[in-house]
């Protein structure tokens, strides 16, 4: 069941397992935000595009709320102000987003031409949760425009109570193994870069078909997944190679995972945990197809039901630990910060996450073209890999806060040298090396 309570006869919402630790790592450059983006096939009315995000938004309770602090824990209440107000696209997006700023509320919403974007803060939920928001808003929307738009899949009844399971924090109903994986927790590789200004955000897309990047996975033996975290690991391993260095360290990348696809639930929070597939160049070089072979077999080894639940139940540990529940919320906003920029930040050299195939209503079809997700500004420096695919269209978005792009030119030539034709996009301007 959701952990929520009344207070004064209104429901409000503790922070999910995982969004306990988002709010604590704010800071004036960096918020825990992550972007979807929907392109249609027409030019979006911004009128129209008001009034269904107006509609669709009193189905998301958990999305329709402020963040509230508390002496122990911060929590999420309703918010009733006026908003959120759409607006025009801006080129550097996933912007620091202040809880008290935007009347309060921890989403935008954003338009350009032919698309919509949906901003949310990781508080209130993982992609699962912002892709029903979204593809709810966009139904919504292409419905007051005249069309017939089936509620299924990520597409919610905008005129129903939404199920209390989609409220609930799923983490602490699967919590229950009776051991707890150790973390990796060796210092990794970090790119070494220029830092951009202040709220300068770079992204770089590349746009490929599903049926040439499958191909080319099952030659090497593996999913798409596991190609392209494979891709990504090489470019990092390349990029070492090429720094100047001392010595070489291992090369992680952090992955979320969607444990609905393990532990049913229907939440629309966050529920999502993290594994790390790595390389380490210090037992000798690797080629690709090693690597390849490396993700794969590591894939099957670490996700899994029972080696998440186990994760999971990590996890948990600290927030049901009976001391720390009493502890003040400023001192446990020191040590969480504490630990993450001195250990679990630098467990890492690059991000990946991918959302996989997305499915829509088959009325809906014939009004989109494609789907984009960013992770948002990396905390240091490093850069994001976001994956996403709808029909034959895989879109692959890096973001970062540095000015060099060395990693995102290997990873897509190796993605050319494999036969694989990309299209790139972007919002800045950069030379070719």
């Amino acid at each position: 069941m959701p952990e929520n309570k009344k207070s004064n006869s209104r429901t409000w919402y503790r922070l999910d397992l995982s969004a306990i630790v988002y709010p604590t790592l704010q800071r004036r450059d960096f918020s825990s935000v992550y972007r979807l983006s929907v392109l249609l096939k027409e030019k979006i009315d911004p009128d129209v595009l008001q009034k269904a995000v107006d509609i669709a938004l009193k189905r998301f309770p958990t999305y329709k709320v402020a963040m509230r602090k508390g002496l122990f824990w911060r929590y999420l209440e309703p918010n009733d102000r006026s908003g959120p107000f759409v607006r025009p696209d801006v080129r550097n997006f996933c912007m620091p987003m202040p809880f008290k700023g935007n009347h309060r509320y921890l989403i935008r919403v954003y338009y350009y031409d032919r698309r919509i974007s949906l901003e949310a803060h990781h508080s209130l939920g993982d992609g699962t949760g912002g892709m029903a928001l979204l593809q709810t808003i966009t139904a919504t929307y292409l419905r007051l425009l005249g069309h017939t738009i089936t509620n299924q899949y990520f597409v919610l009844d905008v005129n129903e109570e939404p199920d209390p399971e989609e409220l609930e924090d799923a983490y602490m109903r699967y919590a229950n193994a009776q051991v707890r994986p150790e973390r990796p927790a060796e210092k990794t590789y970090r790119i070494k870069g220029t830092r951009e200004s202040s709220h300068t955000f770079n992204v770089i897309d590349g746009i490929i078909s599903v049926q040439e990047t499958m191909a080319v996975a099952k030659k090497y033996h593996a999913t798409i997944t596991e190609y392209l975290n494979a891709v990504l690991l090489y470019s990092l391993l390349q990029k070492q190679e090429h720094d100047f260095h001392l010595r070489l360290r291992p090369v992680r990348i952090a992955m979320p995972v969607n444990l609905r696809r393990f532990f049913p639930s229907k939440t629309l929070r966050n529920f999502i945990t993290m594994v790390y597939p790595s390389i380490d160049p210090r037992l000798g070089e690797y080629t690709f197809e090693e690597i390849v072979t490396q993700v794969h077999n590591f894939m099957r080894y670490y996700i899994n039901e029972k080696f998440l639940r186990g994760d999971i139940t990590t996890n948990a540990a600290t927030k049901r630990n009976p001391f720390i529940r009493i502890v003040p919320l400023f001192i446990k906003d020191f040590v969480v910060r504490l630990f993450y920029t001195r250990v679990q930040d630098r467990n890492s050299s690059a991000g990946l996450t991918n959302m996989g195939a997305i499915k829509v209503p088959e009325d809906m079809k014939p009004y989109i073209e494609r789907f984009d997700i960013y992770m948002g500004m990396p905390f240091s420096q490093r850069t994001n890999c976001a994956i996403i695919s709808y029909e034959d269209t895989l879109t692959i978005n890096f973001a970062s806060c540095i000015i060099e792009a060395d990693v995102e030119r290997r990873f897509f030539r190796k993605l050319v040298e494999d036969g694989i034709h990309v299209t790139i996009e972007s919002n800045r301007n950069f030379e070719e090396e």
